[in-house]
């Protein structure tokens, strides 16, 4: 009985630990042509990629929030994380995508129930804007 119960509690943590597979599979093929498959080896390999990403990237927005003597962790701190990592190609997108989701929780008081896909479409909108050159402070806030 013990060990079933500990594998339980291994199958827990890694579901805690990954996002799911079929997220990663939907979002992998929205890249992909129509008859195009993706085998449960890519799928699992992505899965612990974008974990490790959210967890190298979370960690140095948490260094700096440690250093400013704050304790909450906002898409600013992880903008400028991902700057500081030398991923700079993908801030100034995000930072859009920031700016359309504060936007879109303004305007949509009950947003806590909105699912990350509808949320996702911001990323999409209006990729013509010319708002590339505009400065964001630390917490994405447009000046």
């Amino acid at each position: 009985m013990v060990k079933d119960s500990d594998a339980a509690l291994a199958e827990f943590r890694e579901q805690d630990r990954f996002l799911p597979t079929a997220n990663i599979a939907r979002i992998m093929k929205r890249n992909l042509p129509p008859n195009a498959k993706i085998s449960k080896e890519a799928k699992e390999t992505v899965q612990e990629c974008v974990s490790e990403f959210i967890c190298f990237i979370t960690s140095e927005a948490s260094d700096k929030c440690q250093h400013d003597k704050r304790k909450t962790i906002n898409g600013g701190d992880l903008l400028w994380s991902m700057e500081s990592l030398g991923f700079d190609q993908y801030v100034e997108p995000l930072k859009r995508y920031l700016a359309k989701y504060r936007e879109k929780v303004k305007t949509e008081p009950d947003t806590s129930h909105a699912r990350p896909e509808k949320m996702a479409k911001l990323a999409e909108e209006d990729d013509d804007d010319d708002d590339d050159d505009e400065k964001y402070d630390d917490d994405g806030h447009h000046h």
